[in-house]
């Protein structure tokens, strides 16, 4: 069974491969923001937002790829129905961890496997994480240690890093918070074999 994920993600791949599923990455490099936003002004919920980016990577990946199995994964921050997408730049990263701060809101996985073009299998979770109340030189110094190239891939806060000691509280499950609900793939694939 060939298994490819439709991500650049580093952080999925690494879970994927912590769980022996072994697979090829192929980022599917769609235009995440335009889709956002048409989704957006159709009124859609961050849930189906979340998972049409996912059913979308999936999908194009699996055109070109035959008979493969081609997971896509997406997720959105959903503050008090503001969907929040990932920093193009520092200022906007304070911007958002500004808006989080002392917040609870919902981090919105979703996961896709399509083959042949078409999604055969989807799963949708939700977290709920609540912001510490931390002051400007708090958030400013946490924004100091993380590289650029992790927070434009993954945004604003790392669960896997240092970002879990932003949060005061953290409800849901790890994997999904960092982006691929694992053991319902895992059930998903060891069905299929």
């Amino acid at each position: 069974m060939k298994i490819i994920l439709a991500s650049k993600s580093g952080v999925r791949k690494e879970i994927l491969d912590k769980n022996n599923i072994k697979c090829e990455v192929m980022p599917a490099n769609i235009d995440e923001d335009q889709v956002k936003e048409s989704l957006q002004n159709e009124k859609a919920s961050p849930e189906l937002i979340s998972k049409n980016l996912a059913e979308l990577k999936a999908n194009k990946i699996s055109t070109k790829e035959p008979n493969s199995y081609v997971i896509g994964a997406d997720s959105v921050i959903d503050l008090k129905g503001k969907l929040i997408s990932k920093p193009k730049n520092r200022e906007e990263a304070l911007n958002i961890l500004q808006d989080l701060n002392g917040q609870e809101h919902q981090l919105i996985s979703s996961v896709c496997i399509s083959k042949n073009g078409s999604m055969i299998w989807n799963y949708t979770d939700a977290s709920k994480l609540t912001m510490k109340e931390l002051n400007l030189e708090e958030i400013k110094s946490y924004l100091k240690r993380i590289k650029d190239k992790e927070l434009y891939a993954y945004g604003v806060y790392q669960i896997e890093a240092g970002g879990k000691n932003l949060f005061s509280k953290i409800e849901g499950d790890e994997n999904s918070i960092m982006g691929l609900p694992i053991q319902k793939i895992k059930d998903y694939l060891s069905r299929i074999k």
